[in-house]
């Protein structure tokens, strides 16, 4: 299932999030207007961007970011995200970008007297403390009523750690994800309790089987995904019991069977306590 969202964070501040999980290729197409920067961040898969009538591409990889500013014309979003892959895109323009890093312009290179004028076009890893909030941008969890304060604050950590390259700002509250490997440890342990959603294993286990301690398991999995274990896969397993809600292929019995519950009853429960209503209710609201 492919799914964008536009949050409108500020004027000439918006985010974009591109979840694709489906097996197909996902085409987007946005306009741009001049004057604004364009921040392309790849968590996971690939995505490809379409400039001037497919006659140019530019691939974006996973962990890998794009910085694109043309001042003297339009760069029309034209994107292709491949299946299972998700990107943030940050659209802020050099107006008010100048007014948050003024003080610092000499630091960043599109910004410099030199450039200002000039078309810029950078490629750059995403860090670890980066990786982090690009994880929580995806994983909120929090009542909606907030939402727009939440990724406004995640916006702005996100740029001013795009431009913080001399130094990791988790690096001393969470040495151990500055090793790669263990940032991939986990991601495994993260799709394993997915895949094994309906029965998940224990921790001490789920931590055997990726190759960390506990603590690791426990802390990392907090740092990255911005919630427990358990945690995150309540809230994983009660949006995908909304979207099988959705597809009108299933009653509420079936749903709560396939995410693991046994008894309608604990379903209905905690389907309740992640979205203020009953299953029930919340299908005859829809379709209200």
């Amino acid at each position: 299932m492919g799914s964008t969202e536009e949050i409108k964070i500020e004027e000439d501040f918006i985010l974009l999030r591109f979840q694709n999980d489906s097996d197909d290729t996902v085409r987007f197409e946005r306009q741009v207007h001049t004057g604004l920067i364009q921040f392309h961040f790849g968590l996971k898969g690939d995505a490809k961007f379409i400039f001037n009538q497919g006659n140019y591409a530019l691939e974006l990889k996973e962990e890998k970011s794009l910085l694109l500013y043309n001042p003297q014309k339009e760069l029309p979003l034209q994107m292709e995200i491949a299946p299972k892959s998700w990107v943030i895109t940050v659209l802020v323009s050099i107006k008010k970008f100048h007014g948050l890093f003024s003080e610092q312009a000499e630091h960043i290179p599109f910004l410099s007297d030199e450039n200002k004028d000039k078309k810029y076009y950078g490629e750059e890893n995403i860090s670890p403390s980066m990786a982090i909030v690009l994880n929580q941008m995806f994983h909120y969890s929090l009542n909606p009523s907030i939402k727009n304060m939440y990724y406004k604050g995640k916006g702005y950590e996100l740029l001013s750690l795009f431009f913080n390259r001399n130094e990791d700002p988790n690096a001393e509250q969470c040495p151990f994800l500055i090793d790669e490997e263990n940032v991939q440890k986990l991601k495994k342990a993260k799709e394993i309790v997915i895949a094994n959603m309906a029965e998940p294993p224990g921790l001490q286990e789920l931590a055997d089987e990726v190759g960390l301690t506990l603590k690791k398991l426990k802390m990392g999995f907090k740092q990255i995904y911005g919630d427990t274990v358990y945690g995150f896969l309540f809230d994983y397993k009660m949006e995908h019991a909304r979207r099988l809600l959705d597809s009108g292929s299933y009653n509420v019995n079936e749903v709560g069977l396939k995410i693991g519950y046994s008894t309608a009853s604990h379903f209905i429960a905690a389907f309740k306590k992640k979205f203020g209503t009953t299953p029930k209710k919340y299908l005859l609201e829809k379709s209200a």
